[in-house]
């Protein structure tokens, strides 16, 4: 019972946010509900499949850009503009993926990181999507929208891991994750269930750029294709649990509160907290938050032992 009555309160306590009137906390509350959607994204290629991908920014930007030239250049609707930019994505992921997908380990991450740095010279001299200049979306004062499609836009994306660690689809990820070639040996065709799950992570991590950019009603190719957003998004995956439903989540949430603490006070702190926590959390609990609670409550403070005795230091 308690696995399904504590995510219906948490979604519930969420819904009730806006009825607060606190316009700080709606606009806080939207930034942290996208970027849960971001972590959880690639918490299905990155933490159910085990391909690091540092080419997640590259379908925020696409996502951001599809919206952005539907809306300022073609004087769409914002539905039309994130199915344009999911589109992009998706058809980005499948086509750079099957080549990419080819590679493991650093030279897979080396890939995907040279794959955002290509994607925004392009965007930059464009003039459809304004050059380096970038575009301005029609203004809205709509928070409380943006803030509901947030909400629902991580509901979908938390079913779908859901669906993912109960589903054989999951079974085959984690197989490809714990020894690849073992699951090529068993009949596994790998290639097509990685690229399954990079078009799935592109299409979550675009319609989250898509109401980025609707809410911000700005996008240029320096902020759209930012790599740090990925490194941000990698972090609290990896802080929360990676491999896991509520883990992302977890990391997400307590992550951006921090960030944003700091942000406001000391700007370079901010900044100097991730490395900071990915090192810790490497050492420390390299599978996350999810996985201290469970393994503190069994081993205590051996389970911080264990892991400090396998990172050899």
């Amino acid at each position: 019972m308690l696995r399904w009555v504590v995510p219906a309160l948490c979604v519930i306590a969420l819904a009730a946010l806006p009825l607060t009137g606190n316009d700080v906390l709606v606009q806080y509350g939207i930034d942290a509900l996208l970027f849960a959607t971001l972590a959880q994204a690639w918490n299905i290629l990155g933490g159910f499949t085990g391909y690091v991908s540092f080419g997640n920014s590259s379908f925020y930007g696409l996502g951001t850009y599809g919206t952005a030239i539907a809306m300022a250049q073609l004087h769409w609707p914002f539905g039309v503009g994130l199915a344009l930019g999911a589109f992009l994505a998706v058809a980005c992921a499948v086509l750079f993926g099957i080549p990419i997908l080819r590679l493991r380990g650093h030279y897979f991450a080396i890939a995907t990181l040279g794959l955002s740095a290509t994607l925004a010279a392009i965007i930059a001299n464009l003039n459809i999507s304004g050059k380096n200049i970038g575009l301005i979306l029609p203004l809205t004062r709509a928070d409380n929208a943006f803030y509901e499609e947030a909400l629902i836009l991580l509901i979908a994306a938390t079913a779908t891991v859901a669906w993912i660690a109960k589903s054989r689809f999951g079974t085959a990820l984690l197989a490809i994750r714990e020894d690849e070639d073992a699951a090529l040996v068993m009949g596994i065709n790998t290639t097509r269930y990685k690229i399954a799950a990079l078009a799935l992570s592109a299409f979550f991590t675009s319609i989250a750029g898509g109401i980025h950019a609707y809410w911000i009603t700005f996008v240029d190719p320096a902020g759209s294709f930012d790599l740090t957003l990925n490194v941000r998004m990698i972090i609290m995956a990896m802080f929360g649990g990676p491999g896991t439903v509520y883990g992302p989540l977890i990391g997400a949430f307590t992550l951006s509160a921090v960030y944003d603490v700091l942000a406001s006070s000391i700007s370079t702190a901010a900044a100097l907290l991730f490395g900071i926590v990915i090192v810790l959390a490497v050492i420390f609990m390299p599978r996350g938050l999810w996985d201290l609670a469970r393994g503190f409550r069994q081993d205590g403070v051996r389970y911080f032992l264990q892991n400090i005795r396998a990172n050899r230091l």
